[in-house]
């Protein structure tokens, strides 16, 4: 009877190559191969370990038949790591495929857990984080990360999120306005790098400091205090809602009752506000 590999799940450093667990590099050394979300950037990981392995790709544009490739190198009995570009696979990450198909044929999984930035960010965010709620990025289209960033507060804890520099400014402006401008915040960059910077403070004001800058670098992890009820939305914030799930393509009456559930808002309030804008 044929044995199959094993799979292990590898954590990898997210900034500080030092961050590496001995665990990890004895694993990275004996596996038979490695499945990297980049096999560029785990080039220089392994190159600074000393390590030589086969690499092979396996990312979210990954196909169903690479998935179901590396599937059956585990079947034939090689042992695996799987790696993303940094920190803990699975978060954020499409490692997932992977792990449900090999845990689906009974090859064994293991993980060998180390870095993850939002477990750093957490504990040094100064934000109460026994309980927290971890959603990663937030939907691209402003309607709609409104829309999740309404539904994650209603949890009542601290919101973990992902964002790239391009588009935390927007992120910021959008718990400010949709559940307190004063919500306490913690934006988080380049952990353990040499250019490791956390900014605590009220949402505004850190918006504000982040604002002022020429240019923003680096990955960043939000940590929002959710801690407190949404504030009421103006007319002029549930006119532009409406007009953008309007735009998403809902009928009148759908936008209407999803508003009015959605912000709390009584729906004869909404409903006038859709008459007054013509729709």
């Amino acid at each position: 009877m044929e044995t199959k590999g094993t799979l292990y799940i590898v954590a990898t450093p997210i900034g500080n190559l030092g961050d590496i667990t001995l665990r990890a590099v004895e694993t990275l050394k004996s596996v038979d191969v490695i499945a990297a979300e980049d096999t560029r950037h785990t080039a220089k990981l392994l190159s600074h370990l000393d390590i030589h392995k086969e690499v092979v790709s396996f990312h979210e544009h990954s196909s169903e038949r690479e998935a179901e490739r590396l599937l059956g190198m585990l079947e034939d009995g090689r042992s695996m790591a799987l790696v993303s570009d940094a920190g803990m696979p699975m978060i954020s990450d499409p490692g997932y495929v992977l792990v449900r198909k090999a845990i689906d044929a009974d090859v064994p999984v293991t993980v060998l857990p180390g870095p993850s930035a939002a477990a750093a960010a957490v504990a040094v965010s100064g934000i109460d984080c026994r309980q927290f709620l971890f959603a990663g990025f937030l939907p691209s289209k402003q309607v709609q990360r409104r829309r999740e960033l309404v539904r994650l507060a209603a949890a009542d804890m601290p919101i973990v999120l992902y964002e790239s520099p391009n588009r935390v400014l927007d992120l910021l402006e959008d718990i400010s306005a949709v559940i307190d401008p004063e919500t306490p915040v913690s934006v988080a960059r380049e952990l353990t790098k040499i250019h490791e910077e956390v900014l605590r403070g009220h949402c505004d004001d850190v918006l504000s400091e982040l604002s002022a800058r020429e240019m923003l670098k680096g990955e960043y992890v939000i940590i929002a205090d959710a801690h407190r009820n949404i504030r009421e939305m103006e007319d002029d914030e549930l006119r532009e809602a409406l007009a953008g799930f309007i735009a998403e393509g809902m009928s009148r009456k759908a936008a209407v009752d999803f508003a009015a559930s959605l912000y709390g808002v009584p729906k004869k309030r909404v409903y006038k506000i859709s008459l007054d804008m013509g729709m």
